[in-house]
């Protein structure tokens, strides 16, 4: 009795060793599988791919942003921003559009007569500040792949602009396109040397 009553328990002893040691084992296969699984998710995070871009006035002109908003990055285009700012064309130049706008620098408006940013600032000149900064603008998008010597463009001010070519540079009115095809979200902008005057303002 006693030799059979020890054998069962040696026996019952071994199964519930190896009970415990399989389920050991299944859990610490388990915890190895989520920690991988872990170290996987935090290991690989999605790359974010950055948006092409011109670089204007020491800031990226990107795509995603309208005309304005690329814009009022550019430290060369201050005075053009106030411009718009002043006549009113904000909201205009962030529609739908498109367009395709000829973009002076602050050093092309500081060529024009001594006083004649600050007289075309004020209120009581609003009509004038539009119709030269309208002049600057075409409705459509117009890349430099798209433009041709002796082209003209209908302004949304009403006049045409003459685009020539010499010497593999592009000039607008007299003003050279010193950076082409700045993409925005409602169109294109070409920055311009020079401030191009409408005959009629």
């Amino acid at each position: 009795m006693k030799k059979g009553f020890v054998a069962f328990a040696v026996i019952a002893s071994m199964a519930a060793f190896g009970l415990t040691g399989c389920g050991g084992s299944a859990n610490m296969q388990e915890e190895t599988s989520m920690q991988e699984n872990d170290t996987e998710e935090t290991a690989m995070p999605e790359e974010t791919k950055e948006e092409p871009y011109v670089m204007v006035g020491g800031a990226k002109m990107v795509p995603s942003k309208d005309i304005v908003d690329n814009a009022m990055g550019s430290a060369d285009h201050t005075t053009l921003v106030a411009a718009v700012k002043a006549a009113g064309l904000v909201e205009t130049l962030k529609s739908a559009g498109p367009f395709t706008v000829f973009a002076p620098t602050n050093a092309a408006f500081e060529q024009l007569p001594k006083g004649a940013v600050e007289n075309l600032l004020k209120p009581e000149n609003k009509g004038k500040l539009t119709s030269v900064l309208t002049y600057h603008v075409v409705s459509g998008t117009y890349k430099a792949s798209d433009l041709k010597d002796g082209q003209t463009l209908k302004t949304v001010q009403g006049e045409t602009l003459k685009i020539s070519e010499k010497d593999g540079k592009w000039w607008v009115n007299g003003a050279e396109i010193t950076i082409a095809d700045v993409i925005s979200q409602n169109g294109v902008t070409h920055v311009i040397s020079a401030v191009v005057m409408p005959k009629k303002m």
